[in-house]
């Protein structure tokens, strides 16, 4: 577990170019992602708290790797046909985003209105997509946030005819990051 956690951190590292300045980048190894469901007969929530992510302020660059099996649930059988079902998580293990972040200022205090843009991958397909979210540096911890909605038919996601009123057709996402400096 320890050896792809590393893997992870340096994949992260990879996808970011190694120049700027040190204190202009950002690190976090357990940000947190969550989903929410909006079922007809049950909703559903998962949270993902093992999530890492780098962030180069002087760019603008993000990008952040999750495993999809990371993901806990209330109901232990809801995670495990999350995962065998749904997520096919033994094919498709990661999600994964690389992109910007627009309209961060990291000399400017207080909460900014930022916006992401870039390439989010779940369940194997990769699409470009925009979001809104918030960026706040206070007492050297950089807080990203946001909340977006996937549709799962967007990225190959199948909900099986019999349980069509238990899972909703899209779910919301909420991303609460709190880097330190790298």
């Amino acid at each position: 577990m320890r050896q792809l956690y590393i893997s992870s951190v340096f994949i992260l590292l990879a996808l970011l170019s190694q120049t700027g300045v040190a204190q202009q980048r950002f690190f976090i190894e357990k940000g947190n992602v969550a989903f929410f469901s909006d079922g007809v007969i049950e909703d559903i929530a998962a949270d993902n708290n093992k999530v890492t992510s780098i962030f180069d302020a002087s760019k603008g660059d993000v990008a952040y790797l999750l495993n999809i099996k990371d993901f806990t649930f209330e109901k232990r059988l809801m995670q495990v046909h999350f995962n065998e079902k749904y997520m096919e998580t033994e094919k498709f293990p990661k999600s994964s985003f690389q992109g910007k972040i627009l309209g961060f200022d990291p000399a400017q205090q207080g909460v900014q209105q930022v916006k992401a843009i870039g390439k989010l991958t779940i369940h194997g397909v990769t699409r470009d997509v925009t979001f809104p979210g918030t960026a706040e540096l206070k007492d050297n911890i950089l807080a990203l946030k946001s909340k977006f909605t996937v549709k799962l038919l967007d990225y190959n996601i199948k909900v099986p005819q019999i349980v069509w009123q238990n899972i909703a057709q899209q779910v919301e996402v909420t991303v609460d990051f709190y880097y330190r400096p790298l």
